[in-house]
């Protein structure tokens, strides 16, 4: 059978484009182990930085929204309430279950480009054939870890990405590279449960966002700055609800300020629990890294010039994620070689989230680069789910092939993920 879409990828992301595409009536699979990022790789614990509202994936009706699981489940989703992890993975195997066709949880190992259709081979060697592709597949293939850290047996360092459970770091000494939330937050939980904690930064200091204002406040405030996805502001505002407008922006203007734009920071409702419990160290950087009996020692450069050594049990680095093209590791060699890339080495996308390659779609992180950062987070995926159907439906010729998949509607929709009922802990 020839699929007019194959969505590769079932996070938020993945999950919002299948139910847009199923809505428009295209012929469809869908990959992936649902929301497999918050499920397999965040420790228990922790809460999504970003609002409730804000935090929604998206449907044509807006019909499966965060607030409607969480009255279902009798609890809240309030304005500067932070919701836990595990709530969110579970409202998203909901989301798959209402409101996206049956998702099948083999991974796609390989994707390549034929005379006019695209081959999807599977983890057992299945092969599908589509008109067109969506990669949704999120940030693990892209982890970033620092140079001098590269190479280091996993025994002594991890990337912040590898843990869904920090137990087994209890009572020992360890030491998280970064000065963002998932640094900061990570430190938290490891710090609560006994463990020696401290964080080193490149920053000079610390920065820590602001408890958001009221969702209710006299219309001047509103006015001077708008509450977005991003945050308030208006320049957050645009980052957030404007994707289309910010990819309109020089090249140049577009990649700088996905590089800089809300840089590192924790959020104001963990600074107590970091301030109170883990040794703080901004200032410096890890110029070398070296096994040693019990550990490893890690040599220090501070802002300053200075150098500095110390020794540590265990290192993560919670440095985040490089969205570069030749880390498209499930494309063929001749498919990844045909996309055009920006100066960061993403890869250059239309208007519809379209690549160089006619009809491989993009979306989540990987596209940052072309519509701005609020396609590092969740929010973006309702733009982008509109936005990139209707580039394939454009792509196909509007005309999809005949025999659609149906949409499960209620709790009682079947799916091939064999998802567990959602338990919110």
């Amino acid at each position: 059978m020839m699929y007019d879409l194959l969505v590769v990828g079932a996070g938020p992301y993945g999950l919002s484009i299948a139910s847009h595409a199923a809505a428009a009536g295209l012929t469809l699979r869908v990959f992936g182990r649902p929301m497999a990022s918050w499920r397999d790789h965040m420790p228990g614990g922790m809460f999504l930085k970003s609002e409730p509202w804000a935090s929604n994936l998206s449907d044509p009706g807006g019909r499966w929204r965060l607030d409607a699981y969480c009255a279902e489940q009798g609890m809240t989703a309030r304005h500067a309430e932070p919701i836990p992890v595990e709530a969110f993975a579970s409202y998203g195997l909901w989301f798959a279950r209402n409101a996206v066709p049956d998702v099948d949880e083999r991974t796609v190992t390989r994707v390549s480009a034929g005379p006019g259709c695209f081959t999807a081979v599977t983890e057992d060697g299945e092969a599908l054939h589509a008109r067109t592709v969506a990669l949704a597949i999120g940030v693990m293939p892209f982890i970033e870890v620092p140079q001098a850290l590269r190479g280091l047996h996993p025994t002594l360092v991890t990337h912040s990405s590898h843990h869904n459970d920090l137990g087994h770091l209890q009572g020992k000494d360890v030491t998280v590279i970064g000065g963002g939330q998932a640094a900061l937050e990570t430190a938290a939980l490891l710090a609560e449960q006994g463990t020696r904690v401290r964080v080193l930064a490149r920053a000079e200091r610390l920065r820590w966002n602001d408890v958001p204002p009221p969702w209710e406040r006299p219309w001047w405030q509103s006015v001077r700055s708008p509450h977005s996805g991003l945050g308030p502001g208006w320049r957050n505002w645009f980052y957030s609800e404007r994707p289309g407008l910010f990819r309109r922006l020089p090249e140049a203007t577009r990649s700088r300020i996905a590089a800089t734009a809300l840089g590192p920071a924790g959020a104001w409702w963990v600074r107590e629990r970091v301030e109170r419990a883990v040794d703080l160290m901004p200032g410096h950087e890890v110029t070398a890294a070296a096994a040693v009996p019990g550990g490893l020692r890690l040599d220090l450069t501070g802002r300053d010039g200075a150098r500095r050594s110390l020794e540590t049990e265990h290192v993560i680095a919670a440095t985040g994620f490089k969205a570069h093209r030749d880390r498209l590791g499930l494309l063929s060699t001749e498919l990844r070689g045909t996309l055009a890339a920006l100066p960061d080495g993403s890869p250059a996308l239309g208007r519809s989230f379209e690549s160089s390659h006619p009809g491989l779609f993009l979306a989540g992180l990987v596209t940052a680069s072309g519509f701005g950062p609020a396609m590092r987070f969740v929010h973006g995926a309702t733009f982008t789910a509109s936005t990139l159907v209707q580039g394939v439906r454009r792509r196909l010729g509007a005309t999809p092939v005949r025999g659609t998949v149906p949409v499960p509607v209620g709790p009682g929709g079947n799916s091939r993920s064999g998802a567990p009922s959602p338990v919110v802990r």
